[in-house]
């Protein structure tokens, strides 16, 4: 199962800041959670806002989540970028491109949308925006800082659920109350396993973080 992006918690940026997550060298895990969590990436910081939600060990899953394996975190140029925007093509709310010339910038989705049948004419000033057939560009900067990892994968037989999301949190910190919140997907739906294995795959080009920098 593939993933675009986490929909990060709000609090997850102060902690980076403030040095309780090092996304490198920390325990960095993905838990299963159940539909009894209210989800709210504004106020939630901690693992103690929603361990009481968390699967518990069955069926294939472990509690207190999977470590994520082969970490990376790194800060690419907007040249370097590997997605590049494409016409007639359907977009996301979310998703970074860089023009196929690269012009030292990167452009997130903002208005979700197909591109148009020829590329438009991209601005060079940060936070100005374009339409691209019915998708709205916004310039976001020079940079994206990214973090990505292997793919989590909870071998077969996997039966666990049912779940709602999947969080991803910092496990390093001795105490729930001191282990960061990082960013989770939501599924909308009950999903339970089907005996096969479970995987949690990173976007290929902008992995499970990636933050434009101006």
């Amino acid at each position: 199962m593939a993933n675009v992006n986490l929909l990060l918690f709000s609090n997850f940026v102060k902690a980076l800041v403030n040095k309780e997550i090092d996304l490198d060298t920390d325990d960095i895990r993905i838990a299963l959670v159940n539909s009894t969590y209210t989800i709210d990436r504004l106020a939630h910081d901690y693992w103690n806002d929603v361990v009481a939600n968390e699967l518990a060990t069955a069926s294939g899953y472990t509690a207190n989540g999977l470590a994520l394996t082969t970490k990376a975190f790194s800060v690419v140029a907007a040249n370097s970028w590997t997605k590049v925007a494409a016409t007639s093509t359907a977009y996301n709310v979310g998703e970074i491109v860089r023009p196929s010339a690269g012009n030292t910038y990167v452009y997130r989705c903002s208005v979700a949308g197909t591109s148009g049948g020829s590329a438009p004419t991209w601005p060079t000033v940060v936070g100005q925006t374009v339409t691209d057939g019915t998708v709205t560009w916004t310039n976001v900067g020079r940079s994206v800082v990214k973090f990505t990892s292997d793919p989590a994968v909870w071998t077969a037989p996997f039966d666990a659920g049912p779940f709602r999301y999947a969080v991803m949190y910092d496990r390093t910190p001795g105490t729930d109350a001191t282990r960061p919140l990082i960013g989770a997907i939501t599924y909308g739906s009950d999903q339970t396993g089907g005996s096969g294995s479970f995987t949690l795959t990173p976007d290929a080009d902008a992995g499970w973080i990636a933050i434009p920098v101006e």
